[in-house]
């Protein structure tokens, strides 16, 4: 059990949930947040793994913070994420409605999402607010939860948190009315529907958030025809009773750049008291209807396996223990893939075949198998358990990073998978 520790300096580092390893699996990136519920920080570096050397990627200016950073699959890497408003004022100041995804690749720094909040606005540009952007696994294209601005203003409870899609069709260049409006090099979609007030026991959903790419190029369906773009997401539905019952959902996507553009029954660019809405032939599909629901806690990202078959997620057992289970994007009965007699307390991520996945449970790093469900400890069990928020192996399947709390700051590690 040989774990090796990458930062040393004085402050946090923090590892976003998923594609924080460069193709080379030779460097991490990560952040400088005190914490993740405080965005504050104003660099994006990255640390090689074997030299320990550190680099600065982006530095924040003008009072802009920047944030949960991942990174292309291809090379050269291209390191996108979050960034908070520059000039920040008493009436523009960063918030989930307020943000945006930046992509920096070779020392050049560029907007992913274009923002237009003056109706009826610009298709392609979004009004609101971008997080946890994610690249497909060709890097192609790229996922991310959302809020709204323009809801947010007319009413908050309608700001409701939905996935959407960026895609390389064209730039977007809004005419900018607003002086908080900016140009995008992606076009961006809302592909989630969601509503207010989902009636009870139905698939209606109030919130689409935690989403991540189904298989490398997709799934096959009943058919044995390949759906090759499809998201999966936790929903929100409401139960017999009214209360909140999260549930894994999927989102068939097009093929074609250009349909991402055509717009369905209502305007992809939104009104002024509507969301936007997903482009024409999206289908978003339930696939769970559990008594329990998709565990909160630990807070986790919905991950499918590399050939698209199982979606995995986290969810209480009969003895109400969290543990891992799968579902298929072809729906059927989840199936209970672990047996711990300890909670999972983490976020996990697939080995790069399929054949694992790994996670923080029993205060150690565990990694299990995806046939058997039996788990391997690569750590020692210490009192205090590695962080919950990232366990990332690396692309050549060699390495899995994750975070520990030293002296009182976050520091990067790595341990060798098995």
């Amino acid at each position: 059990m040989t774990e090796k520790q990458h930062t040393f300096a004085p402050r946090h580092h923090q590892l976003t949930n998923i594609n924080v390893w460069t193709a080379d699996s030779r460097w991490l990136a990560f952040d400088v947040r005190p914490s993740g519920a405080s965005f504050t920080g104003l660099t994006i570096e990255r640390v090689n793994v074997n030299s320990g050397e550190v680099e600065v990627l982006y530095h924040a200016r003008d009072g802009a913070h920047v944030g949960v950073v991942t990174v292309s699959p291809d090379c050269p890497p291209r390191y996108v994420f979050i960034h908070g408003p520059e000039h920040p004022d008493a009436g523009w100041q960063y918030d989930f409605h307020h943000r945006r995804g930046v992509i920096v690749s070779e020392g050049r720094a560029r907007n992913m999402d274009a923002c237009d909040i003056t109706p009826p606005g610009t298709p392609g540009a979004l009004r609101g607010g971008t997080h946890v952007h994610v690249f497909s696994q060709d890097g192609s294209r790229l996922s991310y939860t959302y809020n709204d601005h323009l809801m947010h203003a007319w009413d908050p409870r309608q700001d409701r948190r939905n996935v959407g899609v960026a895609v390389p069709l064209h730039p977007v260049t809004p005419p900018k009315r607003h002086p908080r409006e900016y140009d995008g090099d992606y076009f961006c979609v809302l592909v989630s529907d969601t509503c207010d007030q989902p009636p009870a026991g139905s698939d209606a959903i109030s919130r689409a958030c935690e989403e991540g790419w189904i298989g490398e190029s997709g799934y096959l369906r009943e058919d044995g025809s390949r759906q090759r773009w499809a998201l999966a997401f936790i929903g929100d539905t409401r139960d017999a009773h009214g209360a909140v019952h999260p549930e894994v959902f999927i989102v068939d996507l097009p093929e074609a750049l250009a349909d991402y553009a055509r717009a369905g029954e209502r305007p992809l660019t939104g009104t002024a008291t509507s969301l936007p809405a997903p482009p024409a032939g999206v289908v978003q599909r339930r696939l769970t209807r559990t008594a329990q629901g998709v565990a909160r806690q630990p807070r986790h990202w919905l991950r499918s396996s590399p050939d698209g078959e199982q979606i995995a997620f986290l969810m209480h057992d009969a003895q109400g223990r969290v543990q891992l289970w799968t579902v298929s994007p072809r729906g059927g009965e989840p199936q209970q893939l672990t047996q711990s007699d300890s909670d999972i307390q983490s976020a996990f991520s697939w080995h790069p075949d399929g054949s694992a996945l790994a996670f923080i449970c029993d205060n150690s790093v565990m990694q299990c198998d995806s046939r058997s469900g039996a788990c391997i400890r690569l750590t020692e069990r210490t009192a205090l358990p590695p962080c919950a928020d990232a366990v990332v192996f690396s692309p050549d399947g060699r390495w899995i990073a994750y975070m520990r709390e030293v002296a009182g700051f976050r520091q990067l590690f790595t341990v060798a998978a098995r």
